[in-house]
């Protein structure tokens, strides 16, 4: 049987930061399993790559406080190891005067969340980001900045194993959990078993799954949302800058179809935020499993009891239709043709928290945990700029006090 002092269930941005912080706090014998061949091949390396800056989230929430120390720590990170980092900025625009009011909801959440943001006009916005467009006023973010995940995520895992601290066991599933030995927990996984002496779950979309076989998170589901994505035509990728976002609903978890320039030139559109039907239903069909029945039941009682949910559903599956996401595109930029956009493989995958008693969406982090273990059951965005951060308050609030009674 395998052994390890330190089991982390996850090979994501969460689990190797965290992995990474208990390196640099003397911790050892550390083992990390993901059920994937490589790190990251869910939402940690699907993303758009886009470093947030603490625009959207309510002051005081976990994700207000980690969102922006962790965009410079990542900004940082990748300035020391030489990884690719565009620096340019973003510009949130009103598509018309009713988006105005929110828009400086923004701004307010933003300078109290110790963000860099100014109310600009519409020559400000011509200066920065020609192509925009915008009802005389836009919110222009200083911070916010384009990283490569893929390299940060092969950058971190090799750090560790040049540790020679930490293990990496990939084509391991997680299953449950044997009969433990002593203080020691056994973790059933397809590789067989694993004793350890504590166990850190940074599963992504199958937090919930993990935390469940050790009794906890029995009030919360992830339930999938899908991301696609298109790109514009490379001789087009000149006509943005930077970032363009649109002014969102706040009320809910998701920002909207908008433009990002990649660090390596290509010009994105997207994700939409469609309800979908399995954690990896990253296609029409694929990735469509047993578990589709329980998320259309959670589906459809939320769309029943839940507003917010109701007006997600009824709005984003339209974006399957190329006309209506590019009409929702070309609301944000003076001049956009369809022959101008492409399609795009990159598709995503965002699991989003549900509070089953209350059929509420979660808006924040939770975290949950045992003695001998500890369960990020949200990694809600902005999970990936907050990282470098976020582990660290992982670690300091709720894994090192548990490995100090062990």
């Amino acid at each position: 049987m395998i052994t390890a002092s330190i089991l982390i269930c996850g090979a994501g941005i969460v689990g190797l930061t965290v992995a990474r912080d208990l390196v640099a706090a003397g911790y050892d014998d550390i083992l990390i399993i993901d059920k994937e061949p490589e790190p990251g091949r869910h939402a940690s390396g699907r993303n758009s790559g886009v470093l947030h800056a603490g625009i959207y989230y309510a002051p005081g929430s976990l994700r207000a406080q980690s969102c922006l120390e962790g965009n410079f720590r990542m900004k940082q990170y990748c300035e020391e190891r030489k990884l690719p980092l565009l620096k340019t900025g973003k510009v949130i625009v009103a598509r018309d005067e009713s988006e105005l009011p929110t828009l400086r909801e923004l701004f307010a959440r933003a300078t109290q969340n110790g963000a860099k943001v100014e109310l600009i006009d519409d020559r400000q916005l011509a200066e920065i980001e020609p192509n925009a467009k915008s009802a005389g006023q836009a919110l222009f973010s200083h911070y916010t900045a384009v990283v490569d995940p893929k390299a940060i995520l092969k950058s971190i895992q090799q750090e560790l194993l040049d540790s020679g601290k930490v293990r990496l066991r990939f084509d391991t599933r997680f299953v449950g959990l044997g009969e433990p030995e002593g203080k020691r927990l056994r973790v059933r996984t397809t590789n067989g078993d694993i004793s350890c002496a504590f166990f850190l779950n940074a599963a992504g979309a199958y937090g919930d799954v993990v935390a469940h076989a050790f009794g906890l998170g029995q009030n919360y589901q992830l339930i999938p949302f899908k991301g696609i994505y298109k790109k514009l035509k490379p001789e087009k990728a000149h006509t943005i800058r930077g970032s363009i976002y649109p002014v969102p609903n706040i009320k809910n978890p998701f920002l909207g179809v908008h433009f990002t320039r990649g660090v390596h030139g290509d010009v994105y559109l997207g994700p939409t935020a469609i309800p979908a039907l399995g954690r990896e239903n990253y296609g029409i069909l694929s990735g469509i499993d047993s578990e589709a029945p329980s998320i259309l039941l959670r589906d459809a009682l939320l769309f029943l009891r839940n507003k917010k949910f109701r007006e997600v559903a009824l709005e984003e599956p339209r974006k399957y239709s190329f006309k209506y996401f590019f009409n929702d595109a070309r609301k944000l930029v003076k001049e956009l043709a369809i022959e101008d956009i492409e399609n795009s493989p990159k598709a995503g995958i965002r699991p989003q928290l549900v509070d089953v008693r209350k059929n509420e969406l979660v808006m924040d982090f939770v975290i949950e945990g045992t003695d001998a273990s500890v369960h990020v059951l949200n990694s809600i965005s902005p999970a990936f700029t907050s990282s470098l951060f976020f582990s660290g308050m992982l670690l300091d609030k709720y894994v090192r006090p548990r490995l100090l009674k062990l």
